[in-house]
C-alpha cells in the first residue's frame, strides 16, 4: 500500500507540474500535440565542432529541399516533429521556425551538446567548463532563446560514449540533470547500449532526477531485449528510433514483447530519418519520415495492435515524455 501511495503521489506531482511541449513557434498544450515523430532530423552537418559554421549551408537551398518532406508527413497525419539535431551538428533555429510555419508541422528543437563520436562535435569550452557552467549555457537558451532568436528549446539533447561512461560523458549528463532541475526540459541522450543508459540513470539519481525525465535514445542498438524491459520498469523512456523498411518485423517483435509486459506506455518510436547534409551536393539523399505510417502501423495492426496501442506510441507517449515538467525525487 505504501508503494502504491508513493506511485500515485508521483503521478499526481507530474500532473500538477506538467506544462506544454515547447515548439519553435511557441507552446503547444499537451492535448494538441497529437501524432508525433519523436526523433527525426531536418539538417545535419558532420564537419565537426572545430570547422562548424552556419555559413556552410544556404538557408534557401536547405528550406526548399526539406519542405516537401514535411508537407508529406503532414499529409500522413503528423502534427509534431521533434528535431534531434543538437548544437554544433546543424541546429538552425531560424530555419526550423521558417519550415514549421511553411509546413504547418510543429517542430521542437533542443539545447545541449553531443558527446558521442569520440567527442568530434564538442566545442573546446565543453572540456574546460564545469557541469554547472555548461548547464548555465543551456538554461540561458531556455530563458532567452537560441542564437539571438526567440526560439526556445523544447528538450535537452546530449550524447555519451556507448560503453562505460568517460569523464566528459559524465559531465554532460550531470549538466543535463542540472538543466532539467532548472527548466523541466526532458533529457534525450544518444546512448545505444544499455550499459551507458544505466550509468546515466545512476548519475541522474545522484542529482535527484527521476528516470522518467530520461529518454534512452537509440535503444534499438542494444542486443538484449530484456534490457528494454528492465529500463522501462525503472521508468526511463525506451526510444526505438531506427524504423526503416528493412527492420519492420524486428519492431513488430520487440513492440509485441513490450506490449505483453504491459510496458508500451514507456516506449517511443521514430525513424531517425532525413536530412539535408551541407557536406553533400544539393544536401544529399533525404530519407522520408513516412515508413512508420506506410509499413510499420499496418504490420502492427496485423499483429493484433489496436488503435489505442498505436495512439499510445505516437500521441500519448511523445506528449508525456517531452512535456516540460521538473521530475525529481
Amino acid at each position: 500500500m505504501k508503494k502504491l501511495s508513493s506511485l500515485l503521489l508521483s503521478i499526481l506531482s507530474f500532473t500538477l507540474q506538467a506544462q506544454d511541449v515547447i515548439s519553435v513557434t511557441g507552446n503547444v498544450p499537451l492535448s494538441k500535440v497529437d501524432i508525433s515523430l519523436s526523433h527525426e532530423h531536418l539538417l545535419v552537418d558532420f564537419i565537426g565542432a572545430e570547422k562548424y559554421s552556419r555559413a556552410r549551408w544556404n538557408e534557401e537551398v536547405a528550406f526548399n529541399k526539406i519542405l516537401p518532406y514535411l508537407k508529406e508527413v503532414k499529409e500522413a497525419g503528423v502534427q509534431t516533429l521533434f528535431d534531434c539535431t543538437p548544437n554544433y551538428l546543424g541546429r538552425d533555429a531560424k530555419l526550423l521556425r521558417r519550415l514549421s510555419v511553411a509546413s504547418n508541422v510543429r517542430i521542437v528543437t533542443n539545447t545541449g551538446l553531443y558527446g558521442g563520436s569520440d567527442n568530434k562535435y564538442l566545442p573546446a569550452y565543453a572540456f574546460t567548463e564545469s557541469a554547472q557552467q555548461l548547464a548555465q549555457r543551456w538554461i540561458t537558451e531556455f530563458e532567452k532563446g537560441i542564437d539571438g532568436t526567440q526560439v526556445l528549446p523544447g528538450f535537452i539533447k546530449t550524447s555519451v560514449n556507448p560503453a562505460t561512461l568517460s569523464d566528459i560523458s559524465k559531465k554532460l549528463i550531470t549538466a543535463a540533470a542540472i538543466t532539467h532541475k532548472a527548466t523541466g526540459l526532458t533529457i534525450a541522450s544518444h546512448t545505444g547500449p544499455a550499459i551507458a543508459a544505466l550509468e546515466q540513470l545512476k548519475i541522474l539519481k545522484q542529482q535527484g532526477v527521476r528516470p522518467d525525465a530520461f529518454i534512452w535514445v537509440h535503444a534499438q542498438n542494444e542486443k538484449q531485449n530484456q534490457k528494454f524491459i528492465d529500463l522501462a520498469i525503472l521508468g526511463a523512456w525506451v526510444s526505438l528510433d531506427g524504423v526503416n523498411e528493412d527492420n519492420i518485423q524486428w519492431y513488430v517483435d520487440v513492440l509485441s514483447l513490450l506490449k505483453k509486459e504491459n510496458l508500451l506506455h514507456r516506449v517511443l518510436i521514430s525513424h531517425d530519418a532525413g536530412w539535408f547534409d551541407p557536406g553533400k551536393p544539393d544536401g544529399g539523399e533525404f530519407r522520408p519520415f513516412t515508413t512508420i505510417f506506410h509499413k510499420l502501423i499496418p504490420a502492427l495492426k496485423q499483429a493484433g495492435f489496436t488503435q489505442h496501442d498505436i495512439d499510445q506510441l505516437l500521441i500519448t507517449n511523445p506528449a508525456t515524455a517531452y512535456a516540460v515538467a521538473i521530475r525529481t525525487f
